[in-house]
């Protein structure tokens, strides 16, 4: 039976933590902005933008029959695809930091690997709803998916964009977790995966110059490790209500880019610990909400949809406050709902949008 509201403790933790997020963006930012653009609320502007066209789409795609997914997963994986090969194009796709992962609209870029992590979580949770009777044979249930895995991973790190490539890996591994496959084969993948990593490292010696900065930032302290060692002098000064909003010494042109990967040493140095509480409380509701609409939810497709979508925001926040505290090597992941970026705000938003159609079908 359809419910005339969604859940609405979800809607509104996403609410908080998003204008929270704008908040603190214009904080991490405004120096940088003045100097760079002469407009303090730069970023701010741009972020608002996404924010507005974000919840419009969050609320129309809580309207939307959760079902509509499935008919369509296939197209949708399709799509984003074809837009991950036209990125890496030259002439189509842009470089930013690096990484050839970007369509540029004038000043706004729009990132295809968001898209594929939302729609490779669609085509998963299809599949495993039809396959879940195949998941014990590795072979004829397992292998199948792990090929359109690492196509998409494949796609991915041409780019290269590891961290976001790991975030979706990650993510449908916690599904076919879910689904029963057998523990043995994770063993075995976390084997293979292992070797994976260091021939990464092999064939890009920038990703071995990033883990040799995470286990010692201060040998390189103006390079490789600098980023970490200024975060950190961030969270450190914090105490327990921290310096105070807009007193943040690190945004001060020593803490590269704040208002992206590191907005949460920001909120660390001039909210304290009382920051890091409120920030943690809201994603620990967001994960709460999320698994309580998975597990009420009479439909084994919509199970599989709440628990990726859930799983991967809840990924990709830890891999991110693990990146600002120095337990591993920097990844360029955002943190979901509070740092700048159009492309991942709105793919979260759409995320939580479909969580809340669901949610309006609980028993």
């Amino acid at each position: 039976m359809k419910k005339e509201r969604f859940d609405l403790i979800l809607f509104i933790s996403v609410i908080i933590l998003i204008l929270f997020g704008l908040i603190m963006i214009y904080s991490a930012s405004s120096i940088w902005a003045e100097y760079k653009f002469h407009d303090a609320f730069k970023y701010v502007k741009q972020q608002g933008l996404f924010i507005i066209i974000g919840i419009f789409l969050m609320i129309a795609i809580s309207r939307i029959n959760y079902i509509k997914y499935y008919e369509k997963s296939n197209h949708i994986l399709g799509v984003c695809i074809i837009l991950l090969i036209l990125v890496l194009i030259p002439g189509i796709g842009s470089i930013r930091n690096g990484s050839q992962s970007w369509f540029g609209i004038g000043s706004f870029g729009i990132q295809p690997s968001e898209f594929s992590k939302l729609g490779l979580i669609i085509f998963t949770s299809r599949y495993l709803t039809l396959n879940n009777k195949y998941l014990k044979d590795i072979k004829k249930g397992v292998i199948p998916i792990m090929l359109v895995l690492f196509f998409i991973f494949g796609l991915i790190m041409l780019q290269p964009d590891f961290g976001t490539g790991m975030i979706i890996v990650v993510s449908i591994l916690a599904m076919l977790f879910i689904a029963g496959v057998p523990i043995k084969f994770f063993v075995t993948l976390g084997i293979l995966g292992a070797g994976g990593i260091v021939f990464l490292i092999l064939i890009a010696p920038y990703r071995m110059d990033r883990i040799t900065s995470f286990l010692d930032p201060w040998k390189d302290p103006l390079g490789t490790g600098f980023q970490i060692i200024q975060s950190l002098y961030a969270i450190g000064p914090g105490g327990l209500l921290g310096q105070g909003f807009l007193k943040s010494r690190q945004k001060q042109f020593y803490l590269p880019e704040p208002q992206t990967d590191f907005i949460f040493s920001i909120i660390s140095e001039e909210f304290g610990i009382l920051g890091i509480i409120i920030v943690a409380t809201l994603f620990i509701l967001i994960l709460h909400r999320g698994i309580k609409i998975a597990l009420n939810s009479k439909d084994e497709f919509a199970k599989y949809l709440a628990f990726g979508m859930v799983f991967q925001i809840l990924i990709q926040a830890v891999m991110n406050l693990m990146v600002v505290v120095g337990l591993i090597p920097v990844t360029g992941v955002t943190l979901p709902f509070l740092s700048y970026g159009g492309s991942s705000l709105l793919i979260t938003l759409v995320s939580i949008g479909i969580l809340l159609n669901i949610s309006r079908y609980e028993k």
